[in-house]
């Protein structure tokens, strides 16, 4: 008998504790349970349990009941762990036919915790454990799927994907999250209903794609999702690349190269922009690419800016959020950024700056760094990428200048009342003097009493004052540009 109890949190078993009390059966059930037995740390906790929901919220403190489905959330105050502030208890249930394939027509709620776990997607989520008895009930084997790292749906695969055909990606979610394996009759059944996710919301399609690109192993989630009919409701765009081969600088074909780059930022643990950055890189390839005869050779000019358009248009269909889809579309559509490192200028770096947004360079050297590896190249790194990435610190570096003083030239003219020319400049280089010294000088109140006082003296005063502000700026340069160099390796 498997004791899973030590590892159930306490806010957690005295839920289904108060409900024992209250002369009700209570089980913690699904996912929290599957996770326990594969001995990952559950995400949330859900109970089970035969009490109504008003029987429920009347045995609790703090709860909330908000939906169709008998779920009410019991409130635990005062902890600091986030999956532990709401513990969700639903009354067993039996639900009707799915004529939306979404949502059950009806839910009634049940005495035996049989109909329940009989209602559920795979094997693997219908385990529910009694944790006063220390006691599984498994009836459909999930333990020996859980074991055998197989995916399994409860009964007929067809009848789970037409009740909810959101499980078929659920279930390629779940292979890529656990390393399992779905078994034929469900990969079957998912190849067989896949149309049936036109029924679908584009949000609940996302959400669980999203989960997909998240885990330890996007790519085989998108191999499957190909494999099986389901990616062409998600983003039809990257079938484009399928048998689509590249120029002499690439060994896999566009289709491949992409879902490498993506399984590069999986592996470095990157975020979400990034890894659907990588994923789309290359995305507008297919739609340029041409056989040129002198080169003997495909090219794929514009493919970058082509790539951007389109990567906006595949996360608008899914509705990301605006921001979201914005900075993606920049690291598309930006990615071809390089040049001879030689003859690179620091304005061009600035400019791809501006153009991608500060926020958002560093990610735009991941994706690089994941277009490299996609291609089969041995480094993430070469020199010429850690120059770039050298290059780009130094850009966007504080600027050591009067630009970066609480104070310009017009304000010093107004409150001085002193006609243009270069006093002004002296004062502003004398002003900057001070603030390299001491940065919390660099307020609007103190500068301006200064440009006052030093108004005063005269111009050979001054323009010593600012040769020296001149001085002290160029060795502050050079010694963060040297440092910052030194750090990425490049002279």
């Amino acid at each position: 008998m498997t004791d899973l109890t030590n590892k159930i949190p306490l806010e957690v078993s005295q839920v289904t504790k108060t409900l024992n009390k209250g002369g009700f059966e209570a089980y913690i059930v699904g996912g929290c349970v599957r996770d326990l037995i594969i001995g990952r740390e559950p995400k949330d906790w859900d109970v089970t349990t035969n009490a109504n929901p008003e029987e429920i919220q009347a045995l609790f403190v703090k709860t909330f009941y908000e939906n169709d489905y008998g779920t009410v959330g019991v409130v635990n105050e005062d902890v600091i762990h986030e999956t532990l502030k709401v513990v969700e208890v639903t009354p067993f249930r039996i639900e009707g036919k799915y004529t939306d394939h979404r949502h059950p027509d009806s839910v009634k709620f049940a005495n035996k915790l049989e109909d329940d776990l009989k209602r559920r997607d795979f094997t693997m989520n219908a385990i529910a454990y009694d944790i006063d008895k220390g006691h599984l009930i498994d009836p459909y084997k999930g333990q020996e799927d859980i074991k055998d790292k197989v995916i399994r749906t409860v009964g007929e695969a067809g009848d789970r994907f037409t009740e909810d055909a959101l499980r078929m990606i659920r279930a390629i979610r779940f292979s890529t999250e656990l390393g399992f394996m779905i078994n034929k009759e469900t990969s079957d059944a998912i190849e067989k209903h896949a149309e049936l996710l036109t029924k679908i919301s584009i949000e609940r399609i996302r959400d669980e794609f999203c989960k997909i690109i998240m885990s330890p192993n996007p790519m085989a989630g998108i191999v499957m999702l190909q494999r099986y009919g389901i990616l062409k409701y998600i983003v039809p765009e990257l079938e484009e690349g399928l048998g689509i081969k590249q120029n002499g600088d690439h060994i896999y074909e566009v289709w491949e190269h992409n879902l490498r780059a993506l399984n590069h930022s999986a592996d470095r643990g990157w975020p979400l922009d990034v890894r659907i950055g990588a994923l789309l890189h290359d995305v507008g390839k297919p739609r340029t690419r041409l056989w040129n005869k002198e080169k003997n050779d495909y090219t794929f000019y514009g493919h970058d800016v082509v790539g951007g358009k389109m990567t906006s248009k595949i996360l608008t269909r899914l509705k990301f959020p605006n921001d979201f889809i914005d900075n993606v579309s920049k690291l598309v559509r930006y990615h071809m950024f390089f040049s001879d490192i030689e003859t690179i200028t620091l304005s061009a770096v600035r400019r791809i700056v501006k153009n991608v947004g500060p926020e958002n360079v560093w990610n735009l050297m991941k994706v690089r760094a994941c277009d490299r590896i996609g291609m089969g190249r041995p480094k993430e790194q070469p020199y010429r990428l850690r120059k770039y990435e050298a290059m780009i610190e130094e850009a966007m570096r504080a600027p050591v200048s009067v630009g970066m003083l609480k104070i310009d030239g017009l304000k010093i003219i107004e409150i001085t009342k002193t006609p243009p020319g270069p006093k002004i400049g002296y004062i502003l280089h004398a002003l900057l003097e001070e603030v390299l010294d001491d940065p919390t000088l660099n307020t609007a109140e103190y500068l301006e009493n200064k440009a006052l006082a030093l108004i005063n003296l005269d111009e050979k005063g001054l323009k010593e004052l600012g040769d020296k502000g001149k001085e002290s700026k160029e060795e502050a340069e050079d010694k963060e540009v040297g440092e910052i160099r030194k750090r990425h390796g490049v002279k």
